[in-house]
């Protein structure tokens, strides 16, 4: 009986054991289990301790870039002079020249029927001929009178009419030599002359149509000269000096040299848009009337540049990525001007003595921790 009371307090004492055993293990767990969000942050934690990209850093350079406006104009002509007819109601029997003919100064371009002209100044000329006569008859009887005067054989009223007879000829005289006149500047206006050398660049004029006074016969591109008429914003003219020098781009890729003649004193109100007239040679390829592209030459300036591999475009904006303390990078907004070669302008947004990076930038994001190695080490 003893026996059998002792093996079960044994048996008691092994159960209470394991159950004391049990419970100390499942404490041993519950003590060392981690919540998930401690996890994410340790393992953030060690993913920023090693460094995921080895990347390149360089310094901004400031250098001497020349500077350029690149702007749209129309090419038309310096002066293009409207030739017309001074006479009318005449028909036209000759035209000579036609569009794209080069003319020189009093060249005859067409003629107009002469004519009625013709007969009108010969008829002019037969009453000046007549008018002299009757001056001469006129001279004579007031010399006559004059030496009367102080005699009794002709009348004070007869005096006077003779010397008035004098006076009358002699205006009807110059009247008829003015008729004349006019009749000989109709005739030299049926020749149609050129005023100035150059190149006609349109004609209306037709062989047996009737001129009438203004109508317009040709065009001409006075000393076929051409300018290019470049729309400069307002904030941008004052940089435009006369005499430098313009590329303006044509058609196929054909380019010509021009000079800045003078720019507009005023801009237009509503678009804030003034006009440079540039010079172009003679020369040049160049045809009125059709749209070109310009380059301003505006010396040289200051520029901070960065290679073209460090700026990222992201969302429609220019970013570089600085390198911070703990080789941690900062993405940072800038602004890009000119672009020469493999180097880019940096406007604003960056200082000149900030390290930024040069290859490897494309698969950082802000705040990533990189390890920088040389250009070399990155080739390898």
């Amino acid at each position: 009986m003893r026996s059998k009371k002792f093996n079960l307090a044994v048996a008691g004492a092994v159960i209470v054991l394991g159950v004391v055993a049990a419970a100390s293990g499942l404490f041993g767990k519950a003590t060392t289990a981690k919540s998930p969000t401690a996890e994410a942050a340790e393992a953030t934690k060690v993913a920023k301790a090693n460094p995921a990209l080895s990347v390149t850093t360089t310094l901004p350079r400031t250098v001497a870039w020349p500077r350029s406006l690149t702007t749209n104009g129309n090419i038309v002509a310096w002066q293009e002079v409207v030739i017309g007819a001074e006479i009318g109601g005449l028909r036209l029997i000759e035209v000579l020249v036609n569009v794209g003919d080069k003319v020189r100064r009093g060249q005859l371009l067409a003629r107009i029927s002469s004519d009625t002209v013709d007969a009108d100044l010969a008829q002019g000329k037969a009453a000046v001929a007549e008018e002299e006569a009757m001056l001469a008859e006129a001279v004579a009887n007031a010399d006559r009178a004059r030496q009367l005067q102080a005699t009794s054989l002709m009348s004070a009223q007869q005096v006077s009419q003779s010397l008035t007879a004098e006076q009358t000829a002699k205006a009807k005289l110059a009247a008829a030599r003015a008729r004349v006149q006019s009749n000989e500047l109709r005739l030299s206006q049926t020749r149609v002359l050129a005023p100035d050398f150059g190149v006609i660049s349109a004609r209306t004029a037709t062989v047996g149509s009737l001129a009438q006074p203004g109508q317009e016969l040709f065009r001409l591109i006075r000393q076929n000269r051409l300018e290019w008429r470049a729309e400069v914003t307002a904030t941008e003219l004052p940089r435009i000096q006369p005499g430098q020098v313009v590329t303006v781009e044509l058609s196929e890729g054909i380019t010509t040299q021009g000079r800045v003649r003078i720019g507009a004193p005023t801009v237009d109100p509503q678009t804030r848009i003034g006009l440079v007239y540039v010079d172009l040679p003679a020369d040049s390829p160049a045809r009125a009337g059709t749209f070109a592209r310009g380059v301003f030459e505006l010396g040289e300036a200051p520029a901070l540049t960065v290679p073209q591999s460090a700026v990222l475009l992201r969302d429609g904006f220019s970013y570089v990525f600085k390198l911070e303390g703990n080789n941690q990078v900062a993405q940072t907004k800038v602004a890009v001007g000119r672009r020469v070669e493999d180097q880019v302008e940096i406007i604003s947004g960056l200082e000149p003595n900030a390290r930024v990076v040069a290859s490897g930038a494309g698969f950082l994001t802000d705040g990533d921790t990189v390890r920088v190695v040389d250009a070399q080490a990155i080739s390898k």
